[in-house]
């Protein structure tokens, strides 16, 4: 089983949207068994599984504290792959997260605060020796600031070659439980999920 940890310093850049979007992409994949955690006090990602009408992937309830054993369970319930949104602080239950991981994704949108604010779940991953993937979310079409964040990131680490634009569709299709591929398979924001998903299911394959 594969650990992917959903980690920024900063709250607005995503996480549990991209979270959602990419572990209901993953039961589609070769029909993957996915799990997910929230570890969020908002309990954002929770609520929005509980809106759904079918039960894949399969939500569980965490305590922080637990999460080491926990997972022990998990992979005994043979699952591929399981996601774990955190909250939008550098705090011990991001540490915990962090150091059960195979991966951490660290979504950031395109703009100053973001690129700043990035450096110190970097340093977390670091200390742990966690492999980093950067995912630029929110990003305007065409727009030369993504570019330029691009360049800006992949000096801190790997940066996944597709970007997630901004478009209302992605916050709408969270609000009944769905996500953009459920609700319009072939849109620009689905094949954008679906392509970041096979990029991200390549990488932590190696």
């Amino acid at each position: 089983m594969k650990i992917l940890a959903f980690a920024s310093q900063k709250g607005g850049v995503g996480k549990t949207t991209l979270a959602g979007h990419l572990a209901v992409e993953a039961t589609k994949y070769f029909q993957e068994r996915v799990a997910i955690i929230d570890t969020d006090p908002q309990g954002s990602l929770c609520a929005w599984w509980n809106s759904r009408s079918v039960e894949t992937p399969l939500f569980i309830g965490a305590k922080i504290d637990e999460l080491p054993n926990q997972i022990e369970e998990i992979k005994k319930q043979k699952f591929s792959y399981l996601f774990i949104d955190t909250p939008p602080a550098i705090t011990s239950s991001i540490k915990k997260v962090i150091f059960v991981s195979d991966l951490v994704i660290i979504p950031t949108r395109p703009s100053p605060h973001d690129l700043r604010a990035v450096a110190a779940t970097v340093d977390l991953a670091e200390e742990y020796k966690k492999p980093i993937v950067f995912i630029l979310n929110g990003a305007s079409i065409r727009a030369k600031i993504t570019a330029q964040a691009a360049v800006a990131l992949s000096q801190h680490g790997r940066v996944s070659p597709i970007n997630i634009h901004h478009r209302v569709d992605f916050a709408s299709s969270m609000t009944d439980g769905r996500t953009v591929s459920e609700i319009n398979p072939h849109c620009k924001s689905a094949i954008e999920i679906q392509e970041t998903w096979s990029y991200i299911h390549k990488l932590v394959n190696k």
